[in-house]
């Protein structure tokens, strides 16, 4: 891919031929912070950009305020305003991304507008892009798997360089297959492992009885009742949580499958109190949900091949699993008194999902330390985990809950 921008003199640099476009990406990010520093246009104010106070202005009307106040633009900035108001359909310039622009207050966002300013956004979408390899074909597919916008898309194809790889997701599948498969050969079966005996005696489940345990509010999530749910939770798991984290990255995508995880046992405790919890549901619908959300919130802009169709097949995925858990829940139990695991853990992940997980999937190159309803919904979060703790800690004792014995 072949780039050039212009330099701060006025002049042409020409970049270096069939580079990718991620060393494109780095070498003109080194010109970043001269034009973050540079910049001679003072921020006009609102009444003079924005006289009928709609939140947008004109790209005919901006260059005509450019001319008569003859305000002295770095050319690159100018071109990158340009060719983002380009990328809309209608040609208007939002007011506050102008400010936040030319104030440098966010700068990921700034970094992007950078790079997106050497390419022609009206006149070549991503998709019609041409002579690509195979893993960069993957990485457009993943663009429109999960970005709604082409801005965000371009920005995500020209910078993403497998490093690091989705190690979250394929770490933690490749250890609850490695456990489900221990467990598989020390119990000797594979289908319904919770009839067995001394399923439960494992360090891992979480057990009523053994609350004080505390990690076994997590490390549940390494436990399955058999190949059937290990498989449902593997194939959405994957499905949907490998993109995403080549998007987001590990850090977003494990603060909400660990919130969800976290989220499901806490929700058993709470309202299930004699049920065990096993399975990695919670984080797996934390995702899926919030992933379904974002898609339905930005419908008109996800551009994905059969999106209608995907999501009705993630439904139907997420509705058999969420059925054959409420089944086994309400079955009889093997070894009564102790009821068989929980399904309530999945709606806990999918609480999670629909609130902190759309926010933090819906604004991808935005920092989560600048996003307010993030906070909010953290703290909320928060609350929550804090009620929950005091409630295990003495409700049991004060409504006088007859737990199963420990396994």
């Amino acid at each position: 891919m072949e780039k050039s921008s212009p330099s701060m003199t006025g002049g042409t640099r020409e970049a270096p031929v069939n580079i990718s476009p991620a060393v494109a990406a780095n070498a003109e990010g080194d010109e970043i912070e001269v034009l973050e520093s540079t910049d001679v246009l003072a921020i006009a104010p609102e009444e003079v950009f924005d006289p009928e106070n709609s939140g947008f202005i004109s790209t005919e009307r901006f260059r005509d305020l450019l001319a008569t106040h003859g305000s002295e633009l770095d050319p690159h900035k100018l071109e990158v305003l340009l060719a983002l108001a380009d990328g809309n359909s209608d040609g208007k310039i939002c007011y506050q991304d102008f400010v936040n622009l030319m104030s440098n207050k966010r700068s990921n966002s700034f970094r992007r507008a950078i790079l997106q300013g050497s390419r022609q956004l009206k006149g070549c979408s991503l998709r019609d892009e041409v002579g690509l390899g195979l893993s960069q074909r993957l990485v457009r597919h993943v663009a429109y798997e999960t970005l709604p916008r082409e801005v965000d898309r371009k920005w995500y194809f020209d910078s993403y360089t497998y490093c690091p790889p989705p190690w979250f997701i394929l770490a933690i599948t490749m250890a609850e297959v490695a456990v489900f498969i221990y467990y598989g050969i020390q119990l000797d079966r594979l289908v319904l492992q919770v009839s067995s005996p001394s399923f439960l005696k494992s360090p891992l489940p979480y057990h009523p009885q053994l609350r004080a345990q505390a990690w076994r509010y997590f490390s549940y999530i390494f436990m399955h009742t058999g190949i059937e749910h290990l498989s449902l939770n593997m194939a959405m798991q994957l499905l949907v949580g490998v993109p995403l984290e080549m998007v987001h990255g590990a850090l977003r995508i494990g603060l909400v499958y660990v919130c969800g995880a976290l989220a499901g046992s806490l929700a058993v405790s709470v309202t299930d109190m004699t049920a065990p919890v096993v399975g990695s549901s919670g984080g797996v619908y934390a995702l899926v949900s919030a992933h379904l959300a974002n898609v339905v919130m930005n419908w008109s802009g996800m551009k994905c091949q059969f999106k209608m169709f995907r999501m009705a097949m993630a439904l139907v995925c997420m509705s058999v699993e969420f059925g054959r858990a409420v089944w086994l829940r309400f079955y009889p139990p093997a070894f009564p008194p102790c009821p068989n695991p929980s399904f309530v853990a999945h709606l806990g992940g999918v609480a999670v999902g629909l609130t902190l997980g759309v926010v933090v999937l819906q604004n991808y190159e935005q920092r989560l330390q600048e996003q307010s309803l993030f906070w909010i919904f953290f703290c909320v979060y928060t609350l929550f985990v804090l009620c929950a703790v005091f409630w295990n800690i003495f409700a049991y004792s004060l409504l006088d809950v007859r737990i199963p014995p420990a396994p």
